[in-house]
């Protein structure tokens, strides 16, 4: 398929760079144009537009754009996106959005006649090689206008399902990232009591062993043995970043009456580890950032 791609940061140009490998016609715009050029350097067939509307007058119709941008910036494309895209034409925002929102999105494109998807992409910075897991809300009839794009997006081990109208893609995305702050924090906990243990533990030798069968296995394990096998995590700041689906996982759910005690613990553990001395110099706080690090490319900052 043709698509043109909007934002080129370390999940958009991997997603761009993983598509023209898969066979895809990409046109790509990003406000920097330099990280166009580096892009093309290794993929040459990769075609630069130097507006939004250049970019929607290459492709043809119907258009699918691609918009992979921070949440405060997207507001103001889709703004530039929709002046030229016309009825029939998808487009898609695959960033961490708020679902209200997207609520609000979908329903605008769609009384203009255009398929608006709110995509929850997951998978961070590894996923162009183990295949991108994407939670699909808005329209079901883009959706299957763009089923070539995901199943191409998802090889090999990943996946996508759609789950409704509106915002329902950004919602269950926002979710999952609850989810994720607090699978981060007991890993960081529990690393912390075994290190300062009586017993003197390998560390790496424990996530490798963890790794084969037991109940805590899986993708955070790996990125813990990655962050260990570094050997850095001790030199770190333990500040941990927070990019805002926590808190929104924790407003929605305070909406619903229900308690989400661990999630907003481990949040506010990170609100804390911007100040507070004792948070920052734990090892807990040090492998919870160096794991950010590793699945996401976040920045970590030297103690």
């Amino acid at each position: 398929m043709q698509i043109g791609l909007i934002g080129l940061g370390k999940m958009g140009s991997r997603i761009a760079g993983k598509l023209i490998s898969e066979g895809h016609q990409v046109v790509v715009w990003n406000r920097t144009p330099e990280d166009s050029e580096n892009l093309k350097k290794d993929f040459p067939q990769i075609e630069i537009a130097g507006e939004i509307k250049i970019l929607i007058e290459k492709l043809e119709k119907p258009r699918v754009v691609w918009v992979m941008v921070p949440h405060d910036a997207v507001e103001e494309v889709l703004a530039e996106v929709e002046k030229d895209v016309a009825p029939g034409d998808v487009v898609i925002d695959g960033g961490n959005s708020h679902y209200e929102e997207t609520d609000k999105r979908y329903e605008d494109f769609k009384n203009h006649g255009i398929h608006y998807l709110g995509i929850g992409t997951s998978g961070g910075i590894l996923a162009s090689e183990n295949g991108y897991p994407f939670m699909v809300g808005g329209s079901e009839h883009g959706y299957k206008l763009i089923t070539p794009i995901l199943d191409s997006l998802s090889r090999p081990n990943g996946g996508h399902e759609y789950f409704g109208i509106g915002g329902a893609g950004h919602y269950l995305k926002m979710v999952h990232n609850g989810i994720e702050y607090g699978i981060m924090q007991s890993f960081g906990e529990g690393f912390d009591v075994l290190k300062n243990s009586k017993y003197n533990f390998d560390l790496l030798k424990i996530s490798e062993l963890f790794q084969k069968g037991t109940l805590v296995s899986g993708f955070i394990l790996d990125r813990t043995r990655d962050a260990l096998e570094a050997g850095d995590v001790e030199e770190l700041k333990g500040e941990i970043g927070a990019s805002g689906e926590a808190q929104w996982t924790v407003d929605a759910a305070k909406e619903e009456g229900i308690d989400v005690e661990i999630i907003e613990h481990s949040l506010e553990y990170r609100n804390r580890s911007k100040t507070d001395e004792k948070i920052q110099n734990s090892f807990t706080a040090k492998m919870v950032a160096a794991l950010r690090r590793e699945f996401g490319g976040h920045e970590v900052k030297k103690s």
